[in-house]
């Protein structure tokens, strides 16, 4: 066993201290039905943690998808009913809420700020009212960031930081802290092939659907309305593009933004409000960042010409 000096455990342990009251288990139900169509429910179990004082709690998608019953297990093993307030597919996020009276919010730190090799602990309540004695802690490093993860599904994660804390399924949904005790992710084990590594959402990502969640119980997205391809040097030679990089739409989804700004199939988009594009993952990240409503400059190539076509984003379909 390694031996660490007592000012680096006493570190942890008032990390830990510092955001257990935070840490909730979430016990589920959900009706699922069989091959011959019958309804019987399934229970299931994760974490989640406290982001305000109004009761709100941040767990994983697919620890409430389909709930029709939220328990919600406080650190001293108070039981409450909770309710989902919004979900995110699409990043893995959910809300939940209860009125919990001693669970207080966690301190929200700066994923953006993370480095590589840093120490990162882990923590869940899996056992909820099961087991007493509070949430459990894993501890490893930030093994690294940015991560982007393709599951088997088709679904795909991206911005993920990865760490070699253990993050078991019942862990799932809880926080990632630094040494400070502020959460700096949200754990998540859904990750079937990873061994001896585990994810977790940034809490930057989360602070930006946070609001959205809680008003709307859904993310509202800015929308282009295209499906498109990198642009590289074979590609642009085998089209005749005239350009090494960029996005080539070949697919303009009728009646969406796109199309009501008569960019065709082919174009290549070369700019957003003046910054280059390389690739399609540039073209999401500049969409991301925009309002839904909001008006964005295009630069087109088409057929050897360039020019200028302005965008109205909206809202991206459910």
């Amino acid at each position: 066993m390694p031996s660490f000096p007592s000012e680096f455990e006493d570190r942890i342990v008032e990390a830990v201290s510092k955001v257990s009251r935070s840490v909730v288990n979430i016990s589920t139900v959900q009706l699922v039905r069989d091959h011959f169509f019958n309804l019987y429910p399934v229970s299931g179990i994760g974490s989640g943690v406290a982001v305000d004082s109004s009761g709100h709690i941040v767990t994983n998608h697919h620890v409430v998808a389909g709930s029709r019953e939220v328990v919600v297990t406080t650190y001293a093993g108070a039981r409450y009913e909770g309710w989902v307030v919004g979900v995110d597919p699409a990043t893995d996020i959910a809300v939940a809420k209860a009125r919990a009276e001693d669970v207080q919010p966690a301190e929200l730190g700066d994923s953006d700020a993370l480095k590589v090799g840093q120490l990162a602990i882990a923590i869940g309540n899996p056992f909820g009212f099961l087991l007493r004695g509070g949430p459990t802690v894993t501890i490893g490093v930030i093994s690294a960031l940015n991560r982007y993860i393709r599951l088997e599904d088709g679904r795909v994660y991206e911005n993920l930081i990865q760490t070699d804390a253990a993050i078991n399924p019942g862990n799932s949904g809880g926080p990632l802290i630094d040494t400070s005790g502020r959460v700096i992710g949200i754990n998540t084990a859904m990750i079937s092939q990873a061994q001896g590594i585990g994810f977790a959402v940034p809490v930057n990502t989360v602070k930006t659907i946070l609001e959205d969640l809680i008003r709307f119980g859904r993310v509202v997205r800015p929308w282009l309305g295209i499906v498109g391809m990198d642009v590289t040097k074979e590609v642009s030679r085998y089209y005749g593009l005239g350009v090494d990089e960029g996005v080539l739409v070949v697919r303009v989804v009728p009646e969406g933004p796109a199309a009501e700004a008569d960019i065709e199939e082919g174009d290549v988009i070369v700019s957003v409000d003046g910054v280059r594009i390389g690739n399609t993952r540039e073209l999401q990240a500049a969409i991301k960042r925009k309002a839904v409503g909001s008006q964005i400059d295009m630069l087109i190539r088409r057929r050897g010409f360039e020019g200028v076509t302005k965008v109205i984003l909206a809202e991206a379909p459910t």
